[in-house]
């Protein structure tokens, strides 16, 4: 590869930043949507290969990138894209703005970090391994060189799934005359070395304790010159406490890393949790007072430090609380601010990295927080780089999503359209990132009811992307997926079944039956199925993306749980609510699991469960549930979030079951004056909770009322398509 190639009509190569056994990373720019990359390129398979070897080793390249692709923890760098491009194997991965540990030991010379920073990765590092444990997912090949620390603090796992497939490609190098499979021997564990061994999660837990070993001490457990001694020592060899090299080391680092480092997995700690919670506790204790002094602000966290440069260039010593980096916020402004002066590469950094943390606090469903990030980040860089900067714009935008995902509609529209409006005044009508935003933009109509301005600007943004791209181009396909998902918003099922199905092909085909955007887009056409009636299709339907996701990722894995939660509604909806109820029931207990109590899609699935109680006559128990699930989501998602306002509703049906329908008219009314004010008066949603509320009025006898409001309704919807 070479500076300036584009790989699949796409990526951008730009420069070269990294080059090892596996093959290149190079900085890129995704020209799709306008973002910085990095690209992995793995050197080709040998020409020696016969074909039918080359064609498993793809198939294995595919599933092992799709694995790392689907893990989303702020502690796991992103993978956003694979594939093959001119015979190489390669991955698309977020660019981080940081350095490995390997950097970081070469960078102090050999000496050890200091402990407060030790305890802060190997927390992080720890949390990270506890989710992809939790996934079923083996690192395999954790070293300093795989652990980024980034500009903002954070610490991010890199690689996962890379180590397998050099294994399969034949990157690894072998010991000669061994037989032995050789990663990394500084950081490999005992059952890695022989051949027979099974390996698991703990595997990964030792190569954790190597690592903390090293950056502790300054030197890892065996630093031998032979390779073959350097496993012999993993093998056979007690090391010596990390104590014995650094005198005043807190007595429980130093039994933690020994822990880890225990030859038996059973005598290990048994999960990555555990060590995470040892972690936690420590940096909670008292810091010891005989550990040797530090640098002023080692009891900084390690982004914080070197922030207060004065304009002399010198370091102050100032307290902490005088140091910390200066709070970022800012409102949102259309103006064309202009920087004072040149913003330093450290200001920048550290605005970038901040970025990079709401982009996987997104991704994590952390909508709140990624919304105060991005918010605080856009205003800081609009005053050092200007309201137009690319950097600014990039942080409105995912403002904008967030917005959107916290169910505030109208505020993102207006940002997707500022935003919109910037870059084609900046960069053209067709660039990808104008593109990017006038799609969203269109997404939001359609969450405001507007699905017939929605449909204009799907239409508009897909007739650019065909010319441009081409008809079967992913971000072409990714436009025609939403079209088709409007028009079935606008009653038009029939054509936006052919449209999701036709979408649905043609992802299979350039993208492979098996990947996400092509599930996707079957899970659309299994949806309007359901919309034509065809339910039992569309159960048929979901239960084969369940499948294929299963087999894919996993049975806990979110978009498993994804499928099999349509699948209750199908059922649900083919009067097979017995089914759909234990479904469900094994729905919350998995989303419980994987992703705790309050996360919104384990309250989604106990919605579902509290809508089958109902349906089998068990009202009472619905009630209860409605109301547990309306109170954590109103918590967690805010009162006026859509979501929390169909659990409310779900409360009055309940109370009008149980004849309760004075308490359900107050609360049908709360849910159609929020809808109303969110939505506005004409949105189908608010429409339709004004007429649950004339349907209670009837039943409480009060037909005068509600016909004048079933009236009232029937005319804004006669006037909507005007609107």
């Amino acid at each position: 590869m070479a500076a300036g190639a584009l790989i699949q009509g796409r990526y951008r190569l730009q420069e070269l930043i990294g080059r090892g056994g596996m093959g290149e990373v190079w900085r890129a720019v995704d020209e799709s949507l306008g973002r910085k990359v990095a690209v992995k390129c793995l050197k080709p398979v040998s020409t020696s290969a016969d074909a039918g070897f080359a064609r498993v080793l793809q198939e294995r390249f595919r599933r092992e990138a799709r694995v790392a692709a689907a893990l989303q923890h702020r502690g796991v760098t992103v993978v956003h894209d694979f594939g093959e491009h001119d015979g190489v194997l390669y991955i698309v991965m977020e660019l981080l703005d940081g350095r490995n540990l390997l950097q970081v030991l070469q960078d102090t010379q050999g000496d050890p970090l200091p402990v407060p920073d030790v305890m802060d990765i190997a927390e992080q590092v720890a949390a990270a391994l506890a989710y992809t444990h939790a996934q079923g997912i083996v690192h395999r090949d954790l070293k300093p060189a795989n652990i980024m620390r980034l500009s903002d603090g954070s610490v991010k796992i890199c690689d996962f799934g890379i180590a397998r497939l050099g294994h399969d490609i034949g990157f690894t190098s072998r010991l000669t005359g061994t037989g032995v499979a050789m990663g990394t021997p500084h950081y490999m564990s005992p059952e890695q070395i022989g051949a027979d061994e099974e390996i698991d999660h703990r595997s990964d837990l030792y190569s954790l304790g190597c690592v903390l070993y090293e950056i502790t001490t300054g030197a890892p457990p065996f630093d031998l010159g032979d390779a073959w001694a350097v496993l012999v020592g993993h093998r056979d060899t007690v090391p010596e406490p990390p104590s014995a090299h650094r005198a005043g080391l807190p007595d429980e680092l130093d039994r933690l890393i020994l822990d880890l480092l225990s030859k038996a997995p059973d005598d290990r700690p048994q999960n990555a949790a555990d060590v995470a919670g040892r972690l936690k506790a420590m940096r909670a204790a008292p810091f010891p007072t005989s550990v040797p002094a530090a640098a002023p602000d080692a009891g900084l966290p390690f982004w914080a430090r070197d922030s207060a440069v004065r304009a002399g260039g010198r370091r102050t010593t100032a307290p902490r609380a005088a140091r910390t980096p200066p709070e970022l916020t800012g409102a949102w402004s259309t103006r064309a601010a202009v920087p004072a002066a040149s913003p330093s590469p450290q200001l920048l950094g550290m605005l970038a990295g901040r970025h990079d943390a709401g982009i996987s606090l997104a991704r994590l469903g952390r909508w709140r927080e990624a919304e105060e990030t991005h918010r605080a980040v856009a205003g800081e860089r609009e005053r050092a780089l200007g309201a137009d900067h690319e950097d600014t714009l990039a942080s409105r935008y995912e403002l904008a999503f967030c917005l959107s995902r916290l169910g505030r509609a109208d505020e993102a529209l207006r940002m997707y359209e500022y935003v919109a409006a910037a870059r084609h005044r900046l960069l053209g009508s067709d660039h990808p990132a104008t593109l990017a935003a006038r799609q969203e933009a269109a997404y939001v109509l359609g969450q405001l009811g507007r699905h017939v301005d929605a449909h204009q600007g799907y239409s508009a943004v897909l007739t650019a992307r065909e010319r441009l791209l081409g008809a079967d181009h992913p971000d072409t396909l990714a436009c025609r997926h939403n079209l088709a998902f409007n028009l079935g918003r606008l009653g038009r099922f029939d054509e936006s079944y052919i449209m999701a199905a036709e979408v649905a092909a043609a992802r299979a085909r350039v993208l492979g039956p098996a990947h996400p955007d092509t599930l996707a887009s079957r899970c659309e056409a299994a949806y309007l199925l359901g919309q034509l009636g065809r339910w039992a299709d569309a159960l048929e339907a979901y239960r084969q993306v369940a499948a294929v996701r299963a087999e894919e990722l996993g049975d806990e894995h979110p978009d498993t749980l994804a499928a099999r939660y349509e699948m209750g509604i199908a059922l649900g909806r083919l009067g097979r609510s017995p089914e759909a109820y234990e479904l469900y029931r094994d729905l919350v207990a998995s989303r419980t699991r994987a992703s705790g109590a309050a996360d919104p899609e384990t309250l989604r699935a106990r919605h579902g469960l509290g809508v089958n109680l109902g349906r089998l006559s068990r009202w009472e128990e619905a009630l209860t549930e409605a109301r547990d699930v309306a109170a954590l989501r109103e918590r967690v998602l805010g009162p006026d979030h859509p979501d929390t306002l169909v659990s409310k509703r779900e409360i009055a049906v309940a109370l009008g079951w149980l004849g309760r329908w004075t308490t359900a008219l107050s609360v049908y009314r709360d849910v159609a004056d929020a809808r109303e004010r969110v939505l506005g008066p004409a949105h189908p949603d608010a429409l339709a909770s004004r007429n649950d509320e004339a349907h209670c009025l009837e039943q409480l006898g009060r037909a005068g009322e509600a016909l004048a409001l079933y009236r009232r309704v029937a005319a804004q919807r006669r006037a909507e398509p005007a609107s």
